[in-house]
């Protein structure tokens, strides 16, 4: 069975150096103008905590920081678990990639905490917004030359698509869409943790203008099992972004995203830089 592309971008090599230190590579499938998409390094972070032979339970929060940019090439993860409780564990993770000199290089940092789930009164105060069914939605075009990983995905915006006209008159920062992977794959905590991140800078719409801007800081909190999410397999996923605020050169962004019926099965935050 050939691999997935995804797959292959989340491959890491656990070492025999210590415990929770594993070895992987940028993939030039998932790459974003330059360096790799902030969702797929979010994953990768995530990945090295599932990977892990001490890991307890499943994800329920993962901060990634970006620190530096990753070049294309080979990177280490050191992940780390600082503390075990009897449902609940926390970890660090750290990127590095060897610097012009050889010494190792911090690019991301990350915490995650998996813990054990149990059955629970259980009520979803935040419902799906009403849309049309994804066969009813045009799909978005490819996106621009050397951004690759648009072109790994089936987008099907359903309000707030990337300006076609760039003429400074945006009026709101809000974004729904359906989306998948263009490859059908069966979604999982690392693909969730992905599409967290897949909308375009809210101040690109917000102003219709394109600015420079990036992620500092990412924070996606999962509200699905694994059953949960093996229920949704290779459907839809409804994603909804906003900002709240645009001040001093950062604005926040905010994500709700729903299975297509309507479970909510994550929600993130996350602090962007833009330049005037």
């Amino acid at each position: 069975m050939t691999k997935h592309v995804f797959d292959k971008a989340l491959a890491l090599a656990h070492s025999d150096i210590r415990v929770g230190h594993f070895t992987g590579m940028t993939s030039p499938d998932y790459w974003n103008m330059v360096g790799p998409f902030g969702g797929t390094t979010a994953a990768v972070m995530l990945q090295s905590v599932l990977q892990h032979p001490d890991l307890l339970g499943a994800p329920i929060a993962l901060t990634v920081n970006y620190a530096a940019a990753i070049e294309a090439g080979n990177f280490d993860l050191q992940a780390t678990a600082v503390r075990t409780n009897r449902s609940t564990q926390h970890w660090t993770v750290q990127m590095t990639q060897a610097g012009a000199d050889g010494a190792p290089r911090v690019t991301t940092t990350a915490t995650v905490v998996t813990a054990v789930r149990r059955d629970t009164w259980s009520q979803n105060d935040t419902p799906m917004p009403p849309a049309s069914p994804p066969a009813e939605v045009a799909r978005m075009e490819a996106g621009p030359r050397g951004v690759a990983w648009v072109g790994q995905y089936e987008m099907r915006p359903i309000h707030g698509a990337v300006p076609s006209v760039w003429d400074g008159t945006g009026t709101h920062s809000e974004t729904r869409l359906w989306m998948r992977d263009a490859v059908p794959r069966a979604l999982d905590f690392a693909a969730l943790t992905a599409m967290s991140d897949m909308f375009f800078p809210r101040v690109w719409l917000r102003r219709a203008t394109v600015v420079p801007a990036g992620t500092v800081s990412i924070t996606t909190y999962f509200h699905a099992d694994a059953a949960q999410l093996c229920a949704v397999g290779t459907g839809y996923v409804m994603g909804r972004a906003s900002a709240q605020q645009f001040c001093n050169g950062f604005f926040d962004q905010a994500a709700q995203l729903w299975s297509e019926a309507g479970a909510l099965l994550a929600t993130s935050n996350q602090i962007v830089y833009f330049k005037e």
